[in-house]
């Protein structure tokens, strides 16, 4: 789940084999809490009812965290390149969204797993991204403006594609849905921000723990989001699966794709991939919830574990390409 910053920035600004390992570490250990959270929802649902409301908090708490690793340089490359962020930013919102739809419509699906797919689709970019793109020696600095400006427009954006791409299978509000991005995201980011710019030298001591309270706490978003759809998982699964394999894979060649059209060089290209094909699931999980149902939250459950899987794959394999 775009998660949070599963690796804040330094780790990818400092370099070098311990930098390396604390990632990597970082994007192995995620999907496992994510993967033995769904585990503990589908295994003892009952335990967990009624947590529900308690997931805009946990989102909170998770954006609040990416807030805490902003600094005045991430904005940097917006001024320095803007032709770059504004076209991964495009990308990210026509791509996603788009292939969301059309996945949604071929496959067939029902209409809460067609709007929670589109929904996942209409997310900003997943904050995973960041530390898969620094994985596959790509342009971090372009990584984290892009996913930095589509977290922060998301209230604009996200409301109105959700409501243009999924009113067809379910009716769609708009208006209370830009309300919670801005109480979930936004407000919470920018409280992070602000708490950075006032107490950095203290933020600073804390960075390297923020990873993991992020993780653990999307572990929890997962495990409510499975534990109140437990019974409708089994009949399901393999159908959402294959939408979220075939978003997320599509979104990671359209987006590297998009990268290579306009030239922007394999590093960039690296990360216009990951700012595309990977999402914040923890948002599309938690709309999902509260405006439409917990089974159309199952798409971003499983996309939450699935993309860090494949995103990580996919860095190993650039790692180590010449070509890509």
């Amino acid at each position: 789940m775009s998660t949070e910053r599963i690796s804040p920035k330094p780790v990818a600004a400092q370099g070098g084999p311990t930098a390396d390992r604390t990632a990597r570490l970082a994007v192995t250990v995620f999907p496992l809490l994510v993967l033995a959270a769904g585990g503990v929802g589908l295994s003892a649902p009952a335990h967990f009812t009624g947590w529900a409301p308690a997931v805009p908090y946990l989102l909170g708490v998770v954006m609040f965290t990416m807030g805490l690793t902003l600094t005045p340089p991430d904005f940097r490359t917006v001024v320095k390149r803007p032709w770059a962020v504004g076209l991964g930013l495009a990308a990210h919102y026509v791509i996603m969204p788009g292939l969301g739809w059309l996945i949604a419509t071929v496959l067939d699906l029902p209409p809460q797993l067609a709007a929670g797919v589109i929904l996942v689709g209409c997310a900003p970019s997943g904050t995973a991204s960041n530390v898969v793109t620094y994985l596959a020696r790509g342009d971090v600095a372009l990584s984290v403006s892009v996913a930095t400006v589509s977290t922060l427009v998301a209230p604009l954006v996200t409301p109105p594609l959700t409501l243009l791409l999924a009113d067809r299978f379910l009716d769609v509000d708009a208006g209370a849905m830009v309300g919670d991005i801005l109480r979930t995201v936004l407000v919470p980011v920018l409280g992070g921000a602000l708490v950075r710019a006032v107490a950095g030298r203290y933020v600073d001591r804390a960075l390297r723990a923020l990873p993991w309270v992020s993780a653990l706490t999307i572990s929890v978003i997962v495990l409510v989001v499975v534990s109140g759809s437990a019974a409708r998982i089994k009949d399901a699964a393999g159908l959402v699966l294959l939408a979220v394999v075939l978003h997320n894979a599509l979104g990671l060649a359209l987006g590297y794709a998009s990268g290579r059209l306009a030239r922007l060089g394999p590093p960039a290209s690296r990360a216009m991939a990951f700012e595309v094909g990977m999402q914040n699931s923890g948002l599309a999980a938690s709309l999902a919830t509260a405006h439409f149902s917990p089974a159309a939250a199952l798409p971003a459950a499983v996309f939450s574990v699935w993309h860090n899987v494949s995103g990580a794959a996919v860095a190993a394999w650039m790692s180590r390409s010449r070509r890509a």
